[in-house]
């Protein structure tokens, strides 16, 4: 259904050189320049056989992460040829041959594990990207760097789900190598200095102490429901069965329980 396309104009941006040196720096702990005392993650340590159950989630994933670089790679190189900002520039000549890089890691993935990818962006995608081609100077400046910020964003809980919840070894070392990408491209973003952090989407609030409490139960796999705790249906039964008490009791000492029941139900309907 799909088919991978070649792109030259890619290549002319980017040479072999640079996209050795892309690699090398993501990929090679060594190499790569980390804040003292913040470790890099040792993806050599992970494996890459194609091992596991794929599921249709990680399948998602893989094409996600190919039409991130089909629309993100052009918009780089606009922004190499439409920005006046030598920032901006740097930022697009960036991102843009760091898609190449992470390009051929998700087509090597998704051909060892027999995923189909597309080959051109979505329509959303497609929708940017024209926006970018009508903008001119400041305007298409804000408009690549509000895109990209907001599309990083939105992808970068999906990685962490996929790197904490997958069963196959390929698409796990996908995940950490994509969420590396991901956060350099945002951090590159960001120090354009334009970004609109007020337009992003904002995190729900912390869930009550008594949701967590109840979400730290431990549950065994296909449940739904907690572990510890009597179910609903015993609360049920205890109710009923106190009320019947409660009710013979009443009898027993010559009250009558449905006349002080109008009663009380008379006076809760006038108040």
């Amino acid at each position: 259904m799909f088919a991978v396309v070649r792109m030259p104009r890619w290549r002319r941006h980017l040479s072999g050189a640079a996209l050795l040196a892309v690699i090398v720096m993501l990929f090679d702990p060594q190499q790569a320049r980390a804040e003292p005392g913040v470790p890099v993650p040792p993806n050599g340590l992970l494996t890459d056989r194609g091992r596991g159950d794929v599921s249709d989630a990680d399948r998602d994933f893989a094409v996600k992460v190919r039409l991130a670089g089909l629309w993100e790679i052009p918009a780089g190189e606009m922004a190499q040829e439409k920005s006046g900002d030598p920032r901006i520039q740097a930022i697009g000549r960036d991102i843009a041959a760091q898609h190449v890089a992470l390009d051929k890691l998700v087509r090597d993935a998704a051909k060892k594990l027999d995923v189909a990818l597309p080959s051109k962006p979505n329509a959303d995608q497609q929708g940017w990207l024209a926006e970018m081609r009508d903008a001119e100077g400041e305007d298409f400046d804000r408009i690549y760097i509000d895109r990209l910020r907001a599309a990083h964003g939105k992808i970068f809980p999906a990685i962490a789900t996929i790197r904490a919840s997958t069963r196959n070894d390929t698409v796990r070392k996908l995940a950490q190598r994509t969420n590396q990408f991901v956060m350099t491209h945002m951090t590159l973003l960001e120090s354009s200095g334009i970004v609109d952090f007020a337009a992003l989407p904002t995190a729900p609030p912390p869930a009550a102490p008594g949701a967590v409490a109840n979400a730290a139960q431990a549950r065994p796999a296909g449940s739904s429901a907690p572990v510890e705790g009597p179910p609903v249906l015993a609360f049920v039964l205890v109710a009923l069965a106190s009320a019947a008490v409660t009710g013979f009791v009443l009898r027993q000492f010559g009250r009558d329980p449905r006349r002080a029941y109008r009663r009380q139900r008379g006076r809760y309907y006038e108040t």
